[in-house]
């Protein structure tokens, strides 16, 4: 074991993460949910969206602002819009799939939104887990202001991931993709840990480059590849719009999830089998010198999860420790 780091195997790691929500507050249901989420992003070898990220949650403003059930704006057979409560993301957009699984499987189409929720965590989680219903999902994020427009020296988009999953006889393919050049999340594990940022991901508070973390959230996050990042990351925006954000400080969060049966369109089985095609065909690609593999979008994560599954995981002491410290306040 390298110094500094702890094994954990996942039962260890859920009845760790679980005290600790609990301690925070949680029910025991709603631990569950979080706690799930976290561990299968640790699972997939995203540390900075694992455990750690249980330790980000009393950090944030909004959780120290009271939560409400969640509840519905407006609602067809295939729409419904959410009031999040104030909820972490983690678990209202965990009800929010759920929701888009039952208006599609119903229904062959669903647009749930959600706004009033926080720290929504791994995109591909929840379009995972809506393929796996054999529905095509999409997802989109809009959230607080972190990343800069090119050449801007403040803050005013989010990162706003978009994931996208479809099915197939391979299982879920799953596409998550950030829009900036580096995620806040991870950001705020390296500042917690002490370590640098990559080159060229973020700017400080006066607009000069920086590699600080702590500059960095006092800063701006910049767009991945200039105006393509940021032209993603204005649409997601666009569509948090559309999911109830507002356009002020206090409501640039809103979500959207569209989801829909392949069977719309023709037979889901040709579907599916074609897109296996598609799959086996790019991954037969002839390779250049030196590539061992061609990888299609989500094949490590799972490759991991499967390895971490068996093996356990490990994450940082610094983070173990004080994981442990806010368990114990429970008891």
């Amino acid at each position: 074991m390298t110094p500094g780091r702890v094994h954990l195997s996942v039962p260890e790691a859920r009845d760790l993460a679980e005290g600790a929500l609990r301690s925070l507050g949680y029910k025991d249901d709603e631990s569950r949910i979080i706690a799930d989420h976290v561990i299968d992003a640790a699972l997939c070898g995203y540390e900075y969206s694992g455990l750690a990220k249980i330790l980000n949650l009393p950090e944030t403003e909004q959780f120290k602002q009271p939560r409400r059930p969640m509840s519905a704006l407006h609602e067809t057979p295939v729409s419904l819009a959410l009031d999040g409560g104030n909820n972490v993301g983690m678990l209202a957009l965990y009800h929010a799939a759920e929701a888009a699984i039952s208006k599609a499987a119903a229904h062959g189409i669903a647009l749930v939104s959600v706004t009033d929720a926080w720290m929504s965590g791994r995109s591909a989680y929840f379009v995972e887990m809506i393929a796996k219903a054999g529905l095509v999902a999409i997802h989109t994020a809009a959230s607080s202001r972190l990343v800069a427009p090119p050449g801007g020296a403040k803050a005013e988009l989010g990162t706003n991931p978009i994931a996208i999953a479809i099915p197939s006889a391979r299982g879920p393919i799953v596409l998550d993709m950030g829009t900036s050049a580096f995620m806040m999340t991870e950001v705020m594990l390296r500042e917690r840990l002490g370590e640098l940022l990559p080159e060229g991901v973020a700017i400080g508070p006066n607009g000069e480059p920086t590699r600080d973390a702590a500059l960095a959230r006092r800063g701006a996050l910049l767009p991945f590849g200039g105006y393509k990042g940021f032209g993603l990351a204005l649409m997601v925006q666009a569509f948090g719009i559309l999911a109830g954000a507002g356009t002020d400080h206090e409501s640039d969060s809103g979500y959207l999830f569209i989801a829909f049966r392949p069977d719309l369109i023709g037979p889901e089985d040709v579907f599916n089998a074609r897109v296996t095609e598609l799959i086996e065909r790019i991954k037969a690609t002839p390779r250049q010198a030196g590539v061992d593999e061609i990888r299609i979008p989500s094949e490590r994560s799972f490759r991991a999860r499967e390895r971490a599954l068996r093996e356990g995981l490990t994450i940082d002491r610094l983070v173990f420790d004080a994981l442990t410290a806010l368990r114990a306040k429970a008891a």
